[in-house]
């Protein structure tokens, strides 16, 4: 196939696109922003204070980062329709416990449930679909299918809000899964879905899982660049009260500066897709946070207001780039046959790592650090991040597309 407009491969690929942004999108279940619309009611019903329910849901997020990495190697052996099913199964079966049980460790089995098969296996599942899947659009099939996660962020928020004065909280959360169901069973009824991968044995007949990726070199060294975005961003959600403080602005622009960012993943997302067809992923894994670096530098310079915006607006663009581009990086050097297992890994990275900053941060800041030499220092962390990817990025260079 050769490469297409968005529109030619909207026509040509709906079925299989549809299962990955659907997927992106059910997986907003399972992430920070959508569970913490609901924190003061969750911890009500779990009797947990805000602090054990911040500690609860801290353990449960390094548990699921463990799980990932068994569950999400998965989808290099098992029929993608049968691992969608059992996926949706344990989030809807999330939902329900989560919800509804009067016991608490039911309850919490609910809650990691929801935690694991949203923010961390359907996402794993529709990114790592598409990247294996498609070859020659590639880039562009991931930025389309990327844009399930943004769009849940804007539109999620408000419906939320509106819901919530005609319904209690436990019933939102059962209008939203029960919508997302029947979006599935549309999936599985009337979408063709690709054939299970192919097993490859050894002499003895035992099933060859891949290469570890936590063996591999390359592995390391492009790692640090691909967390940068997650871990840098953590600290900003986490922290959002002492940055506008110290840049001068305040809560009420960094909300408007959330949608800004959401409305730029779009761009971003349509951009990077088309420019990794077009000019190969080793260009644009080297460019593709500079958006972000240059909104850091803006941002320390400028301050106030237009800071904050800024520095969301140059987020957006990035991490709208980013899944075209840091999933082609893992295809390109481990294959699409070991994809679900080398992005397992990284997305489990991704979730000790995000744990890990936001306590970082908070040492710096108990210590009268402000914010402007945080970002500073950020940006330092991408710079060495670009340069000891640097070797991995031109191996790519080596490996035919």
């Amino acid at each position: 196939m050769a490469q297409s407009s968005y529109l030619s491969l909207l026509r040509q690929q709906s079925g299989l696109l549809a299962i990955g942004f659907i997927a992106l999108f059910t997986g907003n279940l399972g992430q920070s922003f959508f569970i913490g619309l609901f924190q003061q009611d969750i911890a009500s019903h779990l009797g947990l204070s805000t602090g054990g329910f911040g500690t609860v849901y801290a353990l449960i997020t390094m548990c699921s980062g463990f799980l990932v990495m068994h569950f999400g190697a998965k989808l290099d052996w098992i029929s993608p329709r049968r691992y969608a099913a059992m996926m949706l199964f344990a989030l809807l079966t999330g939902v329900l416990l989560m919800t509804t049980s009067i016991w608490l460790v039911p309850a919490l089995i609910g809650l990691a449930l929801v935690r694991l098969c949203g923010q961390g296996l359907m996402t794993h599942f529709g990114s790592t679909l598409i990247g294996r899947e498609f070859v020659i659009n590639r880039g562009r099939a991931l930025g389309l299918v990327s844009l399930g996660m943004p769009l849940g962020e804007i539109v999620l928020p408000p419906l939320i809000a509106i819901t919530s004065a005609m319904l209690l909280w436990y019933e939102v959360w059962w209008l939203i899964a029960l919508s997302l169901a029947i979006c599935w069973a549309a999936l599985f009824l009337f979408v063709s879905w690709p054939c299970a991968p192919v097993v490859v044995r050894d002499e003895q007949g035992r099933v060859q899982r891949g290469p570890n990726p936590l063996s591999d070199t390359l592995f390391w060294q492009i790692i640090p660049l691909t967390m940068a975005l997650p871990v840098t961003l953590t600290g900003i959600f986490i922290y959002q009260a002492q940055m506008t403080a110290d840049l001068a602005s305040s809560i009420t622009i960094y909300a408007l500066a959330l949608t800004i960012m959401g409305m730029a993943r779009f761009p971003g997302a349509l951009m990077g897709g088309r420019w990794v067809d077009e000019w190969g992923v080793s260009l644009l894994a080297k460019l593709y946070l500079v958006p972000f670096a240059v909104a850091i530098l803006l941002a320390v310079t400028l301050g106030g207001h237009v800071a904050v915006i800024v520095l969301m607006a140059g987020a957006g663009i990035s991490l709208g780039m980013s899944s075209p581009v840091v999933d082609s990086i893992l295809v390109e050097i481990w294959g699409r046959e070991n994809l679900g297992r080398v992005r397992s890994v990284k997305s489990a990275l991704m979730v000790f790592s995000t744990g890990i900053a936001p306590a970082i941060l908070g040492v710096l800041i108990d210590n009268g650090i402000r914010f402007q030499s945080i970002l500073i220092g950020m940006l330092t962390f991408m710079l060495i991040g670009w340069l000891l990817a640097l070797r991995t990025i031109n191996h790519l260079q080596t490996q035919p597309s």
